[in-house]
């Protein structure tokens, strides 16, 4: 059985960060989904490889699309009306911001995919051919008992405060909060048990507000403990309330203040916060981000494929940890190779479970997107807050239906 060298009794502090979805990156991740959304709702079989940038005053959307009817084409035209739209749902609305629904430029600059590229990924009826892989690549997918979203515990509370700044932020609740923000959650383990939530940092971009700036313009102790209050203990209560305990480290707006933010503060890109995305840094990750991508690129699919599987096999009680590796060759319909590592805390062996994935789990590219459901406008609402551990009819992924399955397989080599 195959070990990868998974920590017994010692002590340990594993750290994961997220970003709210005003952070300029998430910006520009959000508004290339959006762009998906739009082509594929009107064309399931939409060819999308979309990248914004955003930055002050300015959206730029770039990149390569296929569609197969008018009315995808005329989605695509009209392309600076949705991508407003998201901005105005984010929060930029605000002139002061320098970066705003209203007043942004919006550039789009799109061509057509590549016909090389196609004719790999294409499905050939006549040759009878299943739709091969949309570019070569190995992808991950990971889970773990920590939280009962079967996410590691950091990046799953990281992700929980920064969706929680943003309910607040849009209840009312804190008005002056902006919409960019982060978080980071570190946790103390013995072996593979989280046992102590040692330090939470907040960075909240805010209005320039008297009442919460002390005389060198400073956030002051009232911003500091309504964060602590009405964002953080909700969600350390609500997720794992064992862990509050009063040596908990907060750094709420280290540098004093945060008032310059978002697109205007930092330029953002499609595709940089890859490891925010997945699992905070505790599974691997094959480099390729998510978000402007149609389901046929592996990228995007067989990382969700790879989650669902590993999800599958923690929930059936295979394995307390399980990651799942699965690799492709452009224009190459079956993963070249499939590899599942439980750190030591499988039932049965590694290469028995392997072998109950390929025979259970659809892991063609034409298989996954059909057994995933991924031909929707489901991809805007992934590009914040993690595409993993979340619920909703979107996130089919996130299901734990082969469990059953798997767990009857695996009966025979117990």
């Amino acid at each position: 059985m195959r070990n990868s060298g998974r920590r017994t009794n010692s002590k340990h502090i594993f750290t994961s960060e997220s970003v709210s979805m005003g952070h300029p990156d998430k910006v520009a991740d959000q508004i290339s989904d959006t762009v998906l959304d739009s082509l594929i709702a009107k064309d399931p079989n939409a060819r999308v490889a979309c990248e914004t940038l955003v930055t002050t005053g300015l959206v730029v959307v770039a990149g390569e699309v296929t569609v197969h009817n008018k009315e995808a084409e005329l989605a695509l035209n009209n392309i600076e009306p949705r991508v407003r739209e998201t901005i105005k749902d984010i929060g930029y609305t605000d002139p002061a911001c320098q970066f705003d629904h209203l007043s942004c430029a919006v550039i789009r600059t799109i061509h057509s995919q590549s016909a090389d590229i196609s004719q790999g990924v294409t499905a050939s009826r006549k040759k009878k051919k299943a739709q091969g892989a949309g570019d070569q690549g190995l992808m991950f997918g990971f889970a773990c008992r920590e939280t009962k979203a079967y996410m590691p515990l950091p990046i799953h509370l990281s992700h929980r405060l920064v969706e929680r700044m943003a309910d607040v932020r849009r209840e009312g609740t804190l008005s002056w909060l902006r919409p960019d923000s982060k978080s980071q959650v570190s946790i103390e383990y013995k072996g593979s048990e989280p046992i102590r939530l040692t330090a939470i940092v907040i960075s909240t971009q805010h209005e320039e507000r008297g009442d919460l700036l002390d005389r060198t313009g400073n956030v002051n102790s009232k911003f500091k403990k309504n964060v602590i209050s009405k964002i953080i203990k909700p969600v350390v209560m609500e997720e794992c309330p064992h862990l509050w305990n009063d040596r908990i480290k907060f750094h709420i707006n280290p540098t004093g203040r945060f008032v310059i933010g978002g697109p205007h503060g930092d330029t953002g890109l499609t595709g940089r916060k890859i490891i925010v995305d997945t699992y905070g840094g505790r599974g691997a990750h094959g480099g390729g981000a998510f978000s402007g991508k149609d389901p046929s690129k592996v990228d995007r699919s067989a990382s969700y494929m790879a989650r669902h599987v590993a999800k599958n096999i923690v929930a059936a009680g295979l394995a307390d940890v399980c990651e799942v590796q699965l690799a492709y060759a452009i224009g190459v319909s079956e993963p070249l190779s499939v590899l599942v590592s439980t750190e030591g805390t499988s039932r049965i062996d590694e290469h028995r479970i392997e072998q109950l994935v390929t025979d259970l789990f659809p892991l063609s590219p034409g298989g996954i997107v059909d057994y995933l459901k991924l031909r929707r406008p489901i991809y805007r609402e992934t590009a914040a807050h993690g595409h993993f551990g979340r619920t909703g009819s979107g996130f089919t992924w996130e299901k734990t239906n082969m469990a059953k399955k798997l767990r009857e397989k695996a009966k025979r080599y117990m």
